[in-house]
């Protein structure tokens, strides 16, 4: 009988080889117009059936040690056989085989060949799609939403081969979603994919940075606070095992960063710290926990960016030390990481004239800095990322031909090009450029193949979707979120203390009593103001409900740059009547704040010098996120540091306030004019805790 393939095969397969060409064929997915042919020739019973897609690669492969005799009634016959096969085994014999199943990363011999076949299967076009990386925003999304569309548009037209996954914002509010809802979008965009997709986030504090309900960790000082490379390393694998389970590969975390520059407005609290060692040190542990969790990770930002003064997501920063300074500071925690197997290094949009005298290379566009530092001095051989191409510190550079920063970024010799500000543009100049030889089709097939390879050394190419029923055994584990709550916890620094205020007394409940019943009448004799950027933001919340579940009436005023002014008076008189204050003071290293800077130096600045004039012995100031922030205001004698606005944080400051909690951290940074690195007021656990245990966001 004959084949239905046979025509198409006729003059290009002998038939000998038409059985191993069909099977290879229906193992791509590739053979849609053939299906009903098939289905006409089975039994009526199983035209339900998905044919012989429905078939698992392992069973699809035995036709291939077939001998060439070629029969198409032969070869339906065992279609039949192993279709009855198929249908009366248990379904989970397969589904462990469909769900990716995370491990420590490894590239075995058949990943290596795989990544190898599929390259010199690729196109041009295809090759240049898997150097990008573009945005998806995770969220609920109607198969015929034009967001999703776009989606699969992009990824069709342009042969994306990565995503970065964030999620939406409104103004001031970013719109965290939900880990199902995150781990259904990629599961989506995978099924569409003709390859296996790899899917990279920005984790720097666990998923609650773009989730809700996953574990909650304080930003990265908090661990430089806390000194426990056990602690960094457990933090790894946690992120790791919970951005696994939704779908998410790859963390552009941790930060190499040496926090050097108090008056740096984009590192400081994600950072570890200022010592080059410690820092390393705790760089590489993260990387040991993230891929004992098979999490690839990614160190930033090259060749450091801890010694700069501006915000390179809004100019050009600047990297002004000498060669000597980059080879003792910027740069041996990159060293460390490499020597850890770190999967990819993030190069920073930082001009460096000590490395390159020219000033319109930023170090994306600089191959002396990403060729010769990066991968021929430093040793380095795995994907090297661009920091995002949307960056004002990168796109003034190109205004008039944006697809340039691409295809000069590639040149330079960076692997992966990231959220390109003009996407069709960026990508259009590269296929351009490789067509016309200025970039090499080796120079390219050498950055795709890490990228193959990095998919295969997931095992992406035998299963790319996630199990979302298991989400909810794998998401927010009590264990690690009691994890989470203890490293802030112990990260609590205490700086400066006169004796006068601290612990706080719990006033105003009667824990065995009658609900809605209080033991006395405390008239606000604590007052606690909350600075922040944003009034409507979630800054301070977690820390009120905290002080009210142990003072009731005690009073919380919030107060933001926009209104500082006008509330001053009432500020100040709240504070004057009052036994003791609370400054908890919200500045964190925020992208492309317009202010550029993490100093409080506008009228909320105004009124904290104000309230410290006027309440300084009975004020206890706590900086939630910024830890220079004293260096302003020296006039303080009660200063206490977590080093992060977590929610886990603004927990363990309460209970550190309270004697909850032992307090033990160590400056990870010099306060200028205030204390120095390592310094920390030690303090035992007082009382009994009486509010939240851990946070869960």
């Amino acid at each position: 009988m004959q084949n239905p393939l046979h025509d198409e095969c006729d003059g290009k397969y002998s038939s000998g080889d038409v059985s191993e060409w069909t099977v290879e064929r229906f193992a791509e997915n590739d053979c849609q117009e053939h299906k009903p042919n098939l289905k006409d020739k089975l039994p009526s019973s199983l035209h339900n059936a998905e044919c012989y897609l429905a078939l698992p690669l392992a069973f699809k492969c035995i036709f291939r040690a077939r001998q060439p005799a070629f029969c198409y009634r032969f070869l339906m016959h065992r279609i039949l056989a192993l279709l009855v096969l198929t249908l009366t085994l248990p379904t989970a014999t397969f589904a462990k085989d469909k769900y990716q199943r995370p491990g420590p990363i490894r590239l075995t011999h058949d990943g290596e060949k795989w990544a190898e076949k599929t390259l010199h299967k690729m196109s041009v076009q295809e090759r240049v799609g898997q150097v990008f990386m573009i945005w998806c925003r995770a969220s609920f999304l109607n198969v015929e939403n034009p967001e999703y569309l776009q989606l699969l548009d992009d990824m069709r037209k342009y042969h994306v081969g990565s995503f970065a996954m964030t999620v939406h914002v409104d103004g001031p509010y970013l719109l965290r979603s939900e880990p199902y809802e995150a781990a259904e979008l990629l599961n989506h965009l995978q099924s569409e994919s003709k390859l296996p997709l790899l899917f990279a986030a920005d984790f720097e504090r666990g998923l609650p940075m773009r989730l809700i309900g996953a574990t909650v960790f304080p930003h990265a000082m908090a661990f430089g606070g806390d000194g426990k490379l056990e602690d960094a390393e457990g933090f790894g694998r946690i992120t790791g095992e919970e951005a696994r389970a939704i779908g998410i590969h790859w963390n552009f975390f941790p930060d190499a960063d040496v926090n050097s520059n108090p008056a740096n407005p984009i590192i400081n609290t994600r950072s570890f710290g200022e010592n080059p060692a410690q820092v390393g040190d705790l760089v590489a542990a993260y990387i040991k926990g993230a891929h004992e969790a098979g999490m690839l990770t990614t160190v930033k930002h090259f060749p450091g960016h801890g010694d700069t003064a501006t915000d390179s997501h809004l100019g050009v920063a600047s990297v002004t030390g000498d060669r000597a300074h980059l080879d003792s500071i910027e740069l041996p925690p990159f060293r460390r990481a490499v020597e850890a197997g770190v999967d990819s290094v993030m190069v920073a949009h930082v001009t460096v004239p000590a490395l390159d005298s020219d000033p319109t290379h930023v170090a994306t566009i600089s191959s002396v800095m990403v060729s010769d530092l990066l991968e021929k001095q430093v040793g380095f051989r795995g994907i090297v990322v661009t920091d995002a191409l949307d960056m004002a510190g990168l796109t003034h550079l190109f205004a008039n031909d944006i697809g340039r920063a691409a295809v000069e970024a590639f040149k330079a010799g960076n692997d992966l090009l990231l959220i390109p500000a003009d996407f069709p543009a960026s990508y259009n100049a590269m296929v351009k450029a490789v067509e016309s030889g200025e970039i090499s089709a080796e120079r390219l097939d050498r950055s795709v193949l890490k990228i193959l390879k990095a998919k295969a050394s997931l095992d992406l190419q035998k299963a790319r979707l996630v199990d979302v029923n298991a989400i909810a055994t794998s998401v927010g584990k009590p264990e690690n979120l009691a994890f989470g709550q203890r490293v802030a916890d112990d990260a609590v620094t205490l700086v400066r203390d006169n004796g006068k205020v601290l612990p706080l007394k719990s006033k105003g409940t009667e824990k065995a009593g009658l609900p809605y019943t209080t033991q006395e009448e405390t008239h606000s004799q604590v007052v606690a103001v909350v600075f922040s950027d944003d009034v409507r933001t979630e800054s301070g919340r977690a820390f009120s409900r905290e002080l009210r579940a142990r003072i009731p009436d005690v009073r919380v005023m919030y107060v933001d740059p926009r209104i500082a002014a006008g509330m001053s008076s009432e500020v100040l008189k709240a504070v004057d009547e009052a036994e003791t204050v609370i400054a908890a003071v919200y500045a964190v290293p925020s992208a492309g704040k317009m202010a550029n800077t993490v100093a409080m130096t506008d009228e909320s600045g105004a009124l904290l010098q104000q309230l410290v004039e006027h309440a300084a012995t009975k004020t206890e100031v706590v900086a939630m996120g910024n830890p220079y922030l004293a260096a302003n205001f020296p006039k303080v004698e009660n200063y206490m540091c977590t080093f992060s606005n977590a929610s886990v944080s603004e927990i363990s400051a309460v209970k550190a306030l309270f004697g909850e909690i032992a307090i033990r951290g160590h400056l990870p940074v010099s306060i200028p004019q205030i204390a120095e690195r390592g310094a920390g007021i030690s303090r035992p656990a007082q009382v009994a805790g009486g509010g939240t245990q851990h946070a869960q966001k």
